[in-house]
């Protein structure tokens, strides 16, 4: 039985407390959860059943094992303990805490990167949302939290994901992997914003019918001032209406990429002695940025899309 260290994070029905050891594991996570109902225990069983599965991926938050522990809360009620990569915070957090605009945008890629996995692998998420994106210390991303993807050939009626981040198709249960890249625009528009406040749009409405009603009209998040326009037109793209106007991640993916670059390239014309974009063949734009001195991301700050 892994024993819990201090408590890390918590969701509406579990606790992630952090571990120095499990099974000859290093440092890991454990997220402890008391399913309510069958469903919930459904949900667990599934997402122990894909993240063992398919093959490990650098922004695929890794699972180690399960564990339900019968003695849990004095014996009242079993949870269920999944042991997985240990990571410093979600993006929730992140967001919450201040991240610059470069990093952001990898954090983007490595999102649009974990997805592309998933969809490569036959599996929709469903789910893609701030609080299951998953941070390194070196803020770099994972995908968490597989309790809800399927197989896209078993895709049925049933209805799942986060509000906010739902596309209206899916309150029909007709739709595809496009759901992914709805949610992926949705959460780029926290990504960009920068902060973790619920779109202008979205705070007016007093339950989630309005807002699904709303979504089906075509309602979505509004621009704001300092938005890069190729990033807010990657946006609409993304959370069309049309599930088949949405673009697939091998379209995001290069775009995002070029956005990266070309902000980079604006870095390096204001610390060109640290950050160079042609010669430098062995290491990414990322890789030069973590070797950035404090001035040089004081100057990365004044980037910032206005």
């Amino acid at each position: 039985m892994p024993q819990l260290g201090k408590e890390i994070g918590r969701g509406q029905y579990g606790v992630v407390f952090s571990c120095e050891s499990w099974s000859g594991k290093g440092p890991c996570a454990v997220k402890s959860v008391v399913p309510p109902d069958e469903k919930h225990w459904n949900d667990l069983a599934m997402e122990f059943y894909y993240t063992r599965t398919i093959p490990d991926h650098k922004h695929i938050v890794r699972l180690h094992g399960l564990v339900v522990d019968h003695m849990y809360g004095g014996g009242c009620s079993p949870a269920v303990l999944l042991i997985m990569d240990h990571l410093t915070r979600d993006l929730y957090c992140g967001l919450r805490a201040g991240l610059k605009w470069l990093t952001r945008l990898q954090i983007a890629i490595d999102v649009a990167e974990g997805i592309r996995y998933l969809h490569s692998q036959g599996l929709v998420h469903r789910d893609i949302k701030l609080k299951n994106v998953l941070l390194d210390i070196n803020n770099r991303a994972k995908l968490t939290d597989l309790g809800f993807c399927i197989p896209e050939a078993m895709m049925s009626g049933s209805i799942v994901g986060t509000p906010v981040h739902m596309a209206p198709e899916l309150l029909s249960g007709h739709y595809d992997s496009s759901v992914d890249v709805y949610a992926f625009g949705i959460l780029f528009w926290y990504i960009c914003a920068g902060h973790v406040r619920l779109p202008y749009a979205f705070e007016q409405f007093q339950n989630k019918e309005q807002l699904w009603t709303s979504v089906r009209k075509g309602v979505r998040p509004e621009k704001l001032p300092h938005f890069d326009e190729e990033c807010w037109h990657l946006m609409e793209q993304c959370w069309s209406g049309k599930p088949s106007n949405r673009p697939l991640l091998g379209y995001v993916l290069p775009l995002l990429e070029s956005i990266q670059a070309r902000y980079f390239q604006k870095l390096s014309s204001v610390v060109p002695s640290r950050v160079c974009t042609t010669c430098c063949s062995k290491t990414t734009p990322w890789q030069q940025m973590c070797e950035l001195s404090v001035d040089d991301l004081q100057v990365e700050s004044s980037l910032e899309p206005k």
